[in-house]
């Protein structure tokens, strides 16, 4: 039951963040993130962890992107903070990616070479299908893309190893610990 909830709830708030900052209403996005991170807490059997998680991805999002936005490489047309910054509704999107990491992402633990191929492929397509719905621009494609493909293949590995011991949700616990106590 909670995976197909998880994947369902992910794909309306990341098309509601995206096709919301298209249409200059960037608001739709957090507030259906916050709905999404509601449901995914309900979930939970350690909640604190799982926000923990969450936050921590945030920060992580707000880095990354801001950095894209820094160099010139990737605009948004609404919802930003500065011109230096990421927008909002991108750093809850890495809130909501969070919320998958312990849930339809829990295939990849263990599977560091999976997650960063996972990352270099999927991190691109999602700023491209972002690009296609009108919520990103990407003004000089090939470093952005680039910097995308490295720096998701870099960060995906992190963020499950983050989320093996940042695990709030049922179902297997933290592989890591377990090969240890071995």
């Amino acid at each position: 039951m909670l995976l197909p909830v998880n994947v369902i709830v992910f794909q309306v708030a990341w098309m509601s963040s995206v096709v919301g900052a298209a249409s200059e209403m960037p608001w739709l996005g957090p507030v259906t993130v916050l709905i999404a991170i509601a449901i995914h807490l309900r979930f939970a059997q350690q909640p604190f962890e799982e926000v923990l998680l969450l936050l921590i991805c945030a920060l992580i999002g707000v880095v990354f992107d801001s950095f894209l936005v820094a160099v010139g490489w990737v605009t948004y047309n609404s919802g930003l903070f500065s011109a230096y910054f990421a927008p909002y509704w991108i750093i809850t999107m890495w809130m909501l990616f969070a919320t998958t990491l312990n849930v339809s992402m829990r295939f990849l633990r263990g599977k560091p070479k999976m997650a960063a191929a996972f990352g270099f492929y999927g991190g691109p397509t999602s700023y491209l299908a972002g690009q296609a719905l009108g919520g990103i621009v990407l003004t000089n494609q090939v470093p952005a893309l680039l910097t995308l493909a490295v720096g998701w293949a870099i960060i995906m590995p992190v963020l499950m190893r983050l989320s093996e011991s940042l695990d709030g949700m049922p179902g297997p616990r933290r592989i890591w610990m377990a090969e240890q106590s071995r």
